[in-house]
């Protein structure tokens, strides 16, 4: 198993700075980070940095909340694609899955998935708001949607990913989407038992110490 291949080594901090961004990109380059992880603003110039290599360049849609509009999504979506994202981690609409508007939810994220088209669709639960029963169903209908990973949490609410949601989501989808785990996971250990729960990339903040064990 090669970790730093599953790592999303990530910064999406509000107050991260264009140097912040660099020093994300250089360790990942360094590291051999499966990708970084940044937000819309930063695409750009992460996709110029890392051009020469092989790490992909992620962004965040409807971010943190997931509550916004598809059409907002879609254009999100769009122009990350054009500025140089190869991957795209958008946030299920949560109020709309608690209201059990299912079809709006499954549409909202399918409509996504097209835009993507052949670029890794990673479908965030925020899996601390749902019972283990809608973390279920979350889970299957962002895998009938077309999702390429279903994905715990955001990190921006009351706590991140937690071996035994990953253990119901792997249950759930089984091999046909993959997952990842994110949010609070800072050590090796942290990691190994999410990759043993069934996820198959993390996203944390925390790569560099992660490999260093």
């Amino acid at each position: 198993m090669n970790l730093a291949q599953m790592i999303d080594h990530t910064n999406l901090k509000p107050d991260a700075t264009l140097a912040d961004i660099d020093i994300l990109c250089q360790e990942a380059d360094e590291s051999g980070f499966a990708a970084v992880c940044v937000n819309p603003i930063y695409v750009q110039r992460a996709s110029n940095k890392l051009m020469m290599t092989d790490v992909e360049i992620a962004t965040v849609v409807g971010f943190p909340l997931g509550n916004t509009d598809t059409q907002i999504k879609a254009y999100e979506a769009e122009l990350a694609l054009d500025h140089g994202a190869t991957e795209i981690d958008m946030v299920m609409n949560i109020g709309l899955f608690k209201s059990k508007e299912y079809y709006a939810v499954e549409k909202d994220i399918s409509e996504i998935v097209a835009i993507c088209q052949d670029e890794a669709v990673k479908v965030i639960l925020e899996t601390c708001l749902l019972s283990p029963d809608e973390i279920a169903l979350a889970s299957k209908i962002a895998m009938q949607a077309g999702a390429t990973y279903i994905k715990t949490s955001t990190g921006f609410s009351s706590h991140g990913a937690t071996v035994d949601v990953v253990h119901i989501m792997k249950e759930t989808v089984g091999d046909y989407c993959k997952i990842k785990a994110s949010g609070g996971i800072r050590t090796r250990d942290d990691a190994l038992n999410m990759i043993d729960a069934g996820a198959m990339r993390i996203g944390t903040s925390s790569g560099v110490a992660i490999l260093k064990g």
